[in-house]
């Protein structure tokens, strides 16, 4: 999970900032001659434990993952590997595609979907399609600032 340099999840600070606009678009709405003022209140922001993400990195090196690289025209977009394995062979959608189905026929859980940054929307899309299709139901991605080996 991405974290800002104080510790807290990244996702916490966009949430904040999200309700700070919709905070800023109702006052901005406010027609104080069309009736009372609103009823302005506070909320308390949940406080996320540090600990959040680590469960789901411990479990991430026994699961498949389904890596979306950046666009290179000497290389496939999508790998799936297990867990940290090095070496493995980048794959066309096609590919990915095949791999994927027999995956689901040995009963293997579903893949963790890691997109990398700076991967197009298209072939991140594409994964995420793949991955419905054969696991439908819950979706979980792996988001890390890290870079990936190329």
């Amino acid at each position: 999970m991405s974290r800002s340099s104080g510790g807290a999840p990244a996702w916490l600070f966009s949430f904040v900032d999200l309700t700070s606009f919709l905070t800023l678009v109702m006052l901005a709405t406010y027609d104080p001659h069309a009736g009372s003022a609103p009823d302005l209140r506070g909320f308390a922001v949940p406080r996320i434990a540090r600990e959040s993400g680590d469960a789901l990195a411990q479990r991430a090196g026994d699961r498949w993952q389904l890596r979306v690289h950046p666009p290179d025209p000497a290389a496939p977009p999508f790998e799936l590997r297990l867990g940290d394995a090095v070496g493995a062979e980048r794959l066309d959608e096609a590919a990915l595609e095949a791999r994927l189905a027999s995956l689901e026929e040995s009963h293997a859980a579903r893949p963790l979907l890691a997109p990398h940054e700076d991967s197009r929307s298209r072939d991140l899309l594409a994964a995420a399609s793949l991955l419905e299709a054969h696991w439908p139901g819950s979706r979980v991605a792996l988001v890390d600032r890290s870079p990936l080996a190329r």
